[in-house]
């Protein structure tokens, strides 16, 4: 699963709300999208670290999922 939750970290450390973002050219619907945990393009991803002057992994972080998949025969 993807976490968007050092996206928000970073916003916090470099004191950027997302009104910030959207007046520095970042759509407000990709942000919703983003709080709500929805998926968003790689060029969303680029722009956060563009205009965030940061790394992928200051936006994203992998999660590993806690279910395993399921080796039982039907």
């Amino acid at each position: 699963m993807i976490s968007y939750e050092p996206l928000f970290q970073t916003m916090k450390e470099k004191q950027i709300s997302s009104y910030g973002l959207e007046k520095r050219g970042f759509p407000r619907s990709t942000y919703y999208a983003i709080k709500h945990g929805k998926g968003i393009t790689t060029n969303s991803i680029n722009q956060l670290c563009s205009i965030l002057r940061c790394s992928v992994s200051d936006v994203v972080e992998y999660i590993e999922d806690s279910q395993e998949p399921s080796t039982e025969k039907k």
